[in-house]
């Protein structure tokens, strides 16, 4: 990621706007609240960290050039983070979910759109629910030939080799490492434009 173009779209309150900075990415941050926005420059500022911030809504964002690289981390149902909030099963129901895959799709379609050729899309979310990860990833993939899965390699993760599916996507659960006390659950994988 050194030296290429970046978008963190969502991208308040700025961890990992901070990490693509550290990482040596031009990043471009997108944020939709003015609030969370300023929240996410005040951390830059505190970290000695710069990026492009951009206060717009993810679906309306159209930059001059395509990025190299974009972080997608979704907002979602949150129901994989569970053991620190137990109160997510009581304010998020089945329609909750249907109705945040549903924006999780639009999002991803858009953001597939902001990378040149070569340009990977990595979307993200702290659901546990398919309907937010597998299945709506599967759901765009299978009508847009364009882009296509890249698998994460097993090898790059150790000790968390079991959170790679068979289709080299990330997925954890609150079961592994339970020895350790447990993870979050988790959902990423990698997407390219062709």
């Amino acid at each position: 990621i050194n030296g290429k173009r970046a978008a963190d779209l969502c991208a308040a309150p700025g961890g990992k706007t901070a990490q693509l900075i550290a990482m040596g990415a031009e990043v471009t941050a997108v944020e939709q609240s003015q609030s969370r926005l300023k929240r996410l420059q005040g951390n830059l500022e505190r970290l000695g960290l710069k990026a492009d911030c951009v206060l717009a809504s993810l679906l309306d964002f159209r930059p001059e050039k395509p990025f190299d690289a974009i972080l997608l981390d979704a907002p979602c149902s949150s129901t994989g983070t569970m053991r620190r909030h137990p109160d997510v099963p009581w304010t998020k129901g089945p329609a909750d979910i249907a109705k945040l895959a549903e924006l999780q799709e639009k999002l991803l379609r858009h953001a597939l759109t902001l990378v040149g050729p070569g340009g990977i899309v990595v979307f993200s979310n702290c659901s546990l629910d398919p309907l937010e990860g597998e299945d709506m990833v599967a759901r765009v993939l299978a009508d847009s030939p364009e882009y296509r899965r890249v698998a994460i390699d097993a090898a790059d993760w150790p000790g968390l080799e079991e959170a790679i599916t068979p289709l080299g996507e990330f997925r954890t659960t609150p079961a592994m490492l339970a020895e350790e006390g447990g993870l979050d659950g988790f959902y990423a994988c990698v997407i390219a434009k062709i």
